[in-house]
């Protein structure tokens, strides 16, 4: 070979080197790029901003609508200071509960792609904690104090998590569920009138704009797809909003007193510590805990193509119990998992803890503007009445399909059909306990959901099973002795 042809070939070697080597480096960097799919890792902002505000949009109207239907039974005036403190409260709370659990703090939190906020499941529980007190600021401090105890239990209750996961079958959860979508029904109808409290309450006008705001919601969530779906809850207020205007259902005043920045205060009211609203409050807690593995599973399955693992969920329960004592301190309603942002997180795959970081912080800085919580005091009750109907429609339907995937046959149906009927029966009849002691019917009368949910722990374990269940369950037993049989085998040798 010729030195010319040395050279050549020695560069050629050089080259092809340089090559493989850059083309490892674009590898490796585009392997550092994060998508919106992964789990981890920081995508552009350019799509995770977008996406995080998918997720706000989804649950910000349902974060914030039971501090406004609470606040009003508490006679907490619509439009003061009070209410737009408040109003921020639930934001960050919102924010702060999502950021533990996508981001966790040591063993607390799930670390998936998990959205909280305010809940409407215990709308009705609180609503009658506050009825029951004699003033309406001491109610919401029952509440808050309620709020706090509750949370405390649920972070225990996390704890021994696993055996206590076969007291909630389907049929029962499903029966909770059912409960907690019908006793809300009443609450969302009251609002549709304008609030019961109103002077004007069940005039034609509160009964047109609640009626408008609802046909568009129907519209939109059926008629349209994408981002006009989604959030056809959130396009319904504000085109209800615009439309009450020229009736005089608005009243801008607050919106000019308010601040443009304020941290939240601590324990605003105070707490009043009431036995029979902390174990109400407790047992729902306890519900919802279900609901949340519900939550936690439908994720994991629908996006991830796996189930949740025991100390993911173990995390995640810990995390929602101590989620609710810090929204408690301040000044929040309980929290719990969005199945709304659940279904968008299954719908488009996006698990990226970075987008709910992003959404989390949205929530966060809104919290942090007294004007824009201001804002949100001004819409009018039968305005969310409409929207709200829809909301606690589809609570009521999710239970029944909970309900449906078990098998119905006379067992299950005792257990749904007495539990729902027993449940709400009581509570539309309370003077039936009247010659029990005050906080018997606060915990069994004022709200469906707790007496319909002891019944149905109870049905389902009394009642016999039937012969598939018990089949099922000798083949389960079966299954585990072999298993503990070969390790012990195994351990042996």
């Amino acid at each position: 070979m010729t030195s010319k042809a040395k050279i050549l070939a020695v560069s050629f070697f050089i080259w092809l080197g340089k090559k493989r080597k850059r083309g490892k480096n674009m590898e490796t960097k585009e392997k550092n790029v994060a998508t919106p799919y992964d789990l981890d890792g920081k995508p552009p902002l350019k799509l995770a901003i977008p996406l995080g505000l998918q997720h706000v949009l989804a649950m910000f109207v349902g974060n914030l609508t039971p501090l406004l239907i609470i606040t009003g039974v508490c006679g907490i005036e619509s439009g003061s200071s009070i209410q737009v403190a408040l109003l921020q409260n639930a934001m960050l709370v919102a924010g702060i509960v999502t950021l533990i659990q996508v981001y966790t703090i040591g063993p607390i939190g799930g670390k998936l792609p998990i959205v909280m906020g305010t809940s409407s499941g215990f709308i009705g529980v609180c609503r009658s904690v506050a009825i029951t007190m004699e003033s309406g600021v001491a109610g919401y401090g029952a509440i808050l104090a309620a709020c706090f105890i509750g949370g405390l239990f649920e972070t225990v209750l996390g704890g021994f998590l696993k055996p206590l996961r076969k007291f909630f079958p389907a049929v029962v959860t499903g029966t909770v569920v059912l409960s907690i979508g019908l006793s809300l029904i009443s609450v969302g109808i009251g609002s549709f009138g304008g609030g019961s409290s109103a002077a004007d309450y069940g005039s034609l006008e509160n009964l047109f704009v609640g009626t408008f705001v609802l046909v568009v919601i129907i519209a939109l969530k059926h008629g349209t797809k994408g981002f006009t779906s989604f959030s056809s809850i959130l396009i319904g207020i504000i085109v209800g909003y615009l439309v009450s205007i020229p009736f005089g259902m608005v009243d801008f005043s607050s919106i000019g007193e308010a601040g443009v920045c304020q941290l939240p205060s601590l324990m605003h009211f105070g707490v009043q510590f009431e036995p029979s609203s902390c174990v109400a409050l407790g047992i729902l807690f306890a519900i919802n805990s279900i609901q949340a593995i519900g939550d936690y599973s439908a994720t994991t399955i629908g996006a991830m193509d796996r189930t949740p693992k025991d100390d993911e969920l173990q995390r995640g329960i810990v995390g929602y119990g101590l989620s609710n004592v810090v929204g408690a301190l301040l000044g929040g309603l309980p929290t719990a998992t969005y199945s709304q942002n659940v279904g968008i997180v299954t719908t488009t795959k996006v698990i990226n803890r970075w987008v709910l970081g992003l959404a989390a912080a949205i929530l966060g800085i809104a919290g942090l503007v007294p004007k824009f919580s201001a804002i949100l005091t001004t819409i009018p009750q039968c305005v969310l009445g409409g929207a709200t109907v829809s909301v606690f429609a589809s609570i009521a339907m999710t239970g029944m399909k909970l309900v449906a995937s078990a098998e119905m046959d006379y067992r299950n149906s005792s257990i749904v059909g007495l539990a729902a009927a027993l449940g709400m029966g009581v509570s539309q009849a309370t003077a039936a306990l009247a010659s029990f002691p005050t906080w018997v019917t606060t915990i069994f009368g004022k709200s469906p959901v707790v007496l319909a949910t002891i019944i149905a722990v109870m049905l389902n374990v009394i009642l016999p099973k039937t012969r598939d269940e018990q089949k099922e369950e000798a083949k389960k037993k079966i299954k585990i002795e072999q298993k503990l049989e070969e390790d012990h085998r195994e351990f042996g040798e």
